[in-house]
């Protein structure tokens, strides 16, 4: 499951220091051999803890992460909607991410010029929110043109959407994204079809000073970020990206000196993909034993095939059982054994919905 987050963010505000912090701390690419990535593509280990202890209690060859993408976005300036800069390419590559990380400014550094001449997040924020509202109105009202149209037909198809881009249109007039609106469960493949940039959910990320690490919310901007985006239901975080950089490049020893000494418990760069993980609705199912216990990503309310599709399509094809036992039930027993003589082993079916930390083996026959 190829999940991509595309980092957005105006000149000098740390956007390319955290997409080098998260390029040089990337995952091994060795473990997948068919994958193509492209210079400005980041890929990188989703960190869990889960995946030692099950390595502990059931050995296997190999340890394999699940992994997640981020893209450097590149070319936003004020007037992307209407050309500028890098423009309709900018806009582009965000229509093909899945989430995006939108990096601001919360340091003052006077050998780091901002290019607004003032260190503000907020009007960062509302900067690059616009010009994506700016091209998701245009968009809208281009689909309104033809969607009018084809209505005049009665069609049932053409008046559920128009009545979706109705509305939406006001609350973009609004300088407001979309992701504000609460859609029905009937209107959500409609909002889907349209592939607006500003339905996408969005993670904040706060760039802040090496100094605010221990206590990222002691930072004299976050709680005015929180309150100005609160209404989006989006995440922010602080992160200090030029520390985080230095801490990719350190060796193990290094980096838990580094940390300790200011106070933090792991590098902000593991929140920050377990925040994008969240943001996302995804979760984690695992299996163990054998050649590797590997980690591996689907999205809240998939059922047992269709998890076993995303390890093989023989698997969702010729799907018949999973043997399931959750993670907290290992980890408090200690052993497959103990999970089995407690009655914890589960077989379950092809309505089975999956959880999180669930511990599968799947049967199959084709």
């Amino acid at each position: 499951m190829a999940l991509t987050a595309g980092i957005v963010g105006l000149p000098n505000v740390g956007k390319s220091t955290l997409f080098n912090a998260i390029t040089k701390a990337g995952a091994e690419m060795a473990n997948y051999p068919f994958a193509t990535i492209d210079p400005n593509v980041g890929m990188v280990e989703v960190p869990d803890s889960r995946l030692d202890r099950i390595q502990e209690l059931i050995p296997a060859k190999k340890i394999v992460h699940t992994t997640f993408e981020f893209t450097d976005i590149a070319g936003i300036v004020k007037g992307a909607s209407k050309g500028e800069g890098l423009g309709n390419k900018f806009l582009e590559n965000i229509r093909q991410t899945d989430a995006i990380v939108h990096v601001v400014r919360a340091f003052d550094d006077g050998d780091i010029t901002s290019v607004t001449g003032k260190v503000d997040p907020i009007d960062d924020i509302d900067t690059i929110n616009l010009e994506l509202i700016m091209a998701d109105l245009e968009s809208v009202n281009n689909r309104l043109g033809k969607v009018k149209r084809a209505a005049k037909g009665k069609s049932k198809e053409a008046l559920a959407e128009l009545a979706v881009l109705e509305k939406i249109k006001p609350v973009l007039e609004a300088g407001k994204a979309a992701r504000t609106i609460d859609f029905s469960d009937e209107e959500l493949p409609i909002v889907k079809g349209l592939f607006l940039l500003t339905t996408k959910p969005v993670l904040y990320v706060a760039n802040i000073n090496e100094s605010d690490m221990a206590d990222p919310d002691a930072n004299q901007y976050m709680d005015k970020i929180r309150e100005h985006v609160k209404d989006e239901g989006a995440e922010v975080i602080g992160v200090a990206a030029a520390a985080e950089e230095q801490i990719a490049e350190m060796d193990d020893e290094d980096k838990a000196e580094f940390l300790e000494m200011e106070g933090v418990s792991e590098p902000g760069l593991n929140r920050l993909i377990r925040a994008a993980y969240k943001l996302l609705g995804l979760e984690t199912f695992f299996t163990a034993g054998g050649p590797e216990t590997r980690a591996w990503t689907f999205r809240k309310g998939t059922k047992a095939p269709q998890a076993a599709g995303i390890i093989h399509s023989d698997f969702e094809r010729g799907f018949i059982r999973a043997e399931v036992m959750s993670f907290d039930d290992l980890d408090k027993l200690g052993s497959q054994a103990a999970v089995k003589e407690a009655g914890k082993l589960r077989l379950e079916g092809k309505d089975y919905v999956m959880q999180d930390g669930d511990i599968v083996e799947f049967r199959f026959n084709v």
